[in-house]
């Protein structure tokens, strides 16, 4: 397998759960919130948010970064970007590192005891946020940070957060985000979820194994298709019909790694987000983008097939003093170009990042 294939299948395997950790890697810590009380009027009862922090937080407490997770994703999501020198330097930072609602480790409809599975409530990237919002003051008595940063639905999160709190931080970094989910993305998320409930042993979510063929069919969608490009599988393999045993060695690497009925949830979320929809706005997305205060870099995959790079470019057009890149200009990576696995992708995360953040920082 050539570097393109090592990086996509290494790729795939940020998608893995966080369970085992190393002793030279930060615990994993928990915030019980009690009942949160969701923009629909219901509430996860009993609802705990999941969390890591890297480095250390400074006397002034002005030092702290939040990091927001993409879907099926973990607070392990932006590691490549986490440590001394890199971009989330933690020689200089305080980095949160959170799990959003339904990613298995914060409370989700696969470990509720209150509403487990279908039970569940449905919920929105917003709650997301007051979830996260609630973890920065509460707990950690944070009042201000100095950027919040996310790939995918993370990034989503980013640019919600620009517009629920705009004086929450100093600046945004949003990868391959979107500030509206368009109707191709929503088919996406669509065909998904089809495939985990048309699957005979999703048992209407009362599963006691898991629906091995519907999540084969959900990662065929997700993992190896929109979340990657044509370009990528050209310089994989030159034999066509090679990608055939690849691919069910990657689903079955797959079939645990993230609950079906989690996946369910975090999908309906992304595919119902608008910024426009946030209370005050009248489902004018133009106008909440507008409203964003922080420093904001946008961050896109060329040819990205999961979150169309026309749309976080026209979003940001209504952002003031927005800057707006191309993931390694030349490479052809879509949506993986956040993915942390391909090194000229990961390089330029890092060094842009890395630069936005310095300029972007105001002095204590």
């Amino acid at each position: 397998m050539n570097r393109i294939g090592y990086a996509v299948a290494a790729a795939l395997l940020l998608s893995l759960p966080a369970a085992a950790h190393t002793p030279q890697q930060p615990p994993h810590q928990t915030y019980s919130e009690g009942d949160l009380k969701l923009e629909s009027g219901e509430a996860i009862k009993d609802f705990s948010i999941s969390y890591v922090t890297h480095g250390k937080l400074n006397d002034r407490k002005s030092n702290a970064i939040l990091m927001v997770t993409a879907i099926s994703g973990n607070h392990h999501r932006l590691d490549f970007l986490i440590g001394p020198g890199k971009a989330l330097d933690t020689d200089k930072y305080f980095i949160v590192c959170t799990d959003a609602i339904a990613n298995g480790f914060s409370t989700s409809p696969s470990n509720s005891k209150a509403q487990p599975r279908m039970q569940f409530p449905k919920f929105t990237i917003r709650d997301m946020v007051q979830s996260q919002h609630r973890l920065m003051k509460e707990k950690l008595g944070i009042d201000h940070v100095v950027a919040v940063v996310g790939p995918s639905m993370g990034g989503m999160q980013v640019l919600q957060w620009g517009v629920s709190h705009p004086d929450y931080m100093d600046a945004l970094v949003a990868m391959v985000p979107l500030a509206r989910t368009p109707a191709w993305t929503v088919a996406v998320l669509e065909a998904s979820r089809k495939a985990i409930m048309n699957d005979a042993a999703w048992k209407d979510g009362n599963y006691e194994a898991p629906p091995e063929k519907g999540i084969r069919l959900w990662r065929d969608i997700l993992s190896l298709l929109s979340a990657r490009t044509p370009d990528m599988y050209a310089a994989q393999f030159k034999n066509g019909m090679d990608v055939l045993p690849w691919m069910e060695s990657q689903e079955t690497a797959l079939i645990k790694a993230f609950d079906a009925n989690d996946w369910i949830y975090q999908t309906w979320a992304y595919e119902r987000h608008d910024v426009g929809t946030t209370p005050g706005f009248n489902g004018d997305t133009a106008k909440a983008l507008a409203s964003i205060k922080a420093k904001t870099l946008i961050l896109t995959g060329t040819k990205d097939l999961l979150n169309p790079e026309f749309e976080p470019i026209e979003a940001g057009k209504n952002i003031p003093g927005v800057k707006v890149m191309t993931i390694s200009p030349g490479t052809v990576t879509g949506h993986a170009a956040a993915g942390g696995a391909i090194p000229a992708d990961v390089e330029f995360l890092n060094r842009e990042t890395r630069a936005f953040l310095d300029g972007a920082r105001k002095p204590d």
